[in-house]
């Protein structure tokens, strides 16, 4: 019997690249959810117009990390730590297409 919590993930990351893709944004899935099958380490899960992304999914994430609706961006820092950025997803993708990593802005540089 397949592992549910494994299924639950690799549906997670099927459904990120193929949003991204809909959002012109350039998107692949590591095969087994293994970096190295498409050239990286092994916790990559997706490559996401050229970043190297591993997804979560959790039943709750605490709302301390999630931004209220009063912000775009939530900033957090363990102490002695680096500054990890919470973003909703589709901001993100928004950012990415700012950004020119977008297929369609990739058409419009190449002329």
């Amino acid at each position: 019997m397949p592992n549910r919590s494994k299924q639950k993930g690799d549906r997670h990351e099927r459904e990120i690249v193929n949003q991204a893709i809909a959002s012109g944004i350039p998107a692949k899935r590591a095969p087994g959810s293994n970096g190295e099958n498409i050239g990286e380490h092994k916790e990559v899960d997706v490559k996401l117009g050229g970043y190297r992304v591993q997804c979560k999914r959790r039943a709750r994430v605490a709302e301390y990390i999630k931004p209220s609706e009063h912000v775009d961006i939530q900033i957090i820092r363990e102490d002695n730590g680096t500054s990890l950025v919470v973003i909703e997803w589709f901001n993100f993708l928004d950012l990415l297409k700012a950004a020119g990593l977008s297929d369609e802005a990739r058409d419009n540089k190449m002329g």
